[in-house]
């Protein structure tokens, strides 16, 4: 069971993935993250915020196991999804980033249909059945709050949707794989306000079933969407509470100048 530190009466909850001083450092440079220990609750939408550089997406690379792709990359620690560690050798990793889903700021669409879009993890994953695929694929788009808004256009080049409509695809690409966490990298950076209150809607929904993990595009989006927060400075977690807790009361002074604008 995971309580933020100093919410005594916070109540329990299921961890998902457990962070035990996690360090993490490439090549000569100082670490990007340094002792970082947390846990990320199942089914909440957990937030990781703070200055440029501060650790938050190579946090998310490290539980995707994406550093690992990375020269020079060196990690320590232990990082565990339903207790399990999964940065150890003998981790199947194709399986893992199927359970841990990822999606990036830039959207970056297939270069192919809509339908096409959605099928394509399925049948790498060895899915044939038409049904099968179409059925993911209604499911996946819904669920991006994007189905009643391309169900016509299925068969058109997904690159013709707009930027919002395309992070949504890139979403539901995720979902079609059914992972148990999903994370987001800036997943509203540039985008109108209205795509971005519909992605944001959407993570509400799906916070149902999955666990998010997201890095904001700003303090505010933070603050709105935020059940469990983490705030990050150069390499350290400075503070970690309820989402409540960290905008509205903040322990840590610098937490609270980050929050109120007085650097950033």
């Amino acid at each position: 069971m995971v309580i933020a530190p100093g919410s005594a009466s916070a109540p329990a909850l299921e961890p998902k993935i457990e962070i035990e001083n996690l360090r993490v450092c490439y090549g000569a440079e100082p670490p990007a993250l340094d002792g970082i220990t947390l846990t990320v609750p199942a089914r909440q939408i957990t937030v990781f915020f703070g200055p440029a550089g501060g650790g938050k997406s190579t946090l998310l690379r490290t539980i995707n196991r994406l550093n690992d792709l990375v020269d020079g990359a060196r990690t320590e620690g232990r990082v565990r999804l339903d207790g399990e560690d999964i940065l150890g050798p003998e981790v199947d990793i194709t399986r893992l980033r199927r359970r841990i889903g990822i999606v990036f700021a830039l959207p970056v669409p297939l270069p192919m249909s809509i339908r096409r879009n959605l099928w394509y993890g399925l049948e790498l994953a060895g899915e044939r059945s038409r049904r099968v695929l179409d059925e993911a694929m209604e499911k996946a788009l819904s669920a991006a709050a994007l189905w009643d808004e391309v169900k016509d256009r299925l068969d058109e080049p997904a690159i013709a949707l707009s930027g919002g409509q395309q992070q949504r695809l890139c979403l539901a690409r995720v979902l079609a794989l059914e992972p148990e966490v999903i994370m987001l990298d800036e997943p509203s950076s540039g985008l109108d306000p209205i795509s971005t209150a519909k992605v944001e809607a959407s993570l509400q929904e799906l916070k149902q079933q999955y666990t998010v993990i997201i890095v904001p595009s700003s303090v505010q989006q933070a603050s709105r969407l935020a059940d469990w927060a983490g705030f990050f400075l150069q390499g350290e977690l400075v503070e970690w509470a309820s989402g409540r807790e960290l905008f509205l009361a903040p322990k840590d002074r610098r937490t609270e100048d980050y929050l109120t604008g007085r650097f950033g």
